[in-house]
């Protein structure tokens, strides 16, 4: 069985598909459609520029494209955060997803730090 990198990409991958599931559900109207639609694009660049870093070749083009993966994880952060004082979603899913987020920006930080000279 295969650690590391690919368990990490396993969790962005999981974290994006369920963002999209919960943004689904979300309600119909313009507040729903625009944090939705926000939302969607935040956490899927997360897991797609984590794509990216684990195809860079310099410790600096790593640490670049890590940082787009945090802002993004910060971004859904606070999108789903937003979310949850309008009480829009269901409350269970917005918790799980912002521990994973919370998580995965530690992770993210911790990397970063630990590659940054």
């Amino acid at each position: 069985m295969v650690h590391g990198k690919f368990d990490l990409e396993e969790r962005f991958v999981s974290l994006a598909a369920n963002i999209a599931l919960f943004c689904k559900d979300l309600p119909p109207d313009f507040t729903g459609q625009y944090y939705g639609n926000q939302l969607l694009r935040s956490g899927g660049s997360a897991a797609l520029n984590f794509g990216e870093v684990q195809g860079t070749y310099t410790n600096k083009d790593y640490c670049h494209k890590a940082s787009v993966v945090l802002k993004e994880l910060k971004e859904s952060r606070v999108n789903l955060k937003i979310l949850k004082r309008i009480n829009y979603g269901s409350t269970s899913i917005k918790n799980t997803l912002l521990d994973e987020i919370e998580q995965l920006i530690k992770i993210t930080s911790t990397i970063i730090r630990n590659k940054t000279p």
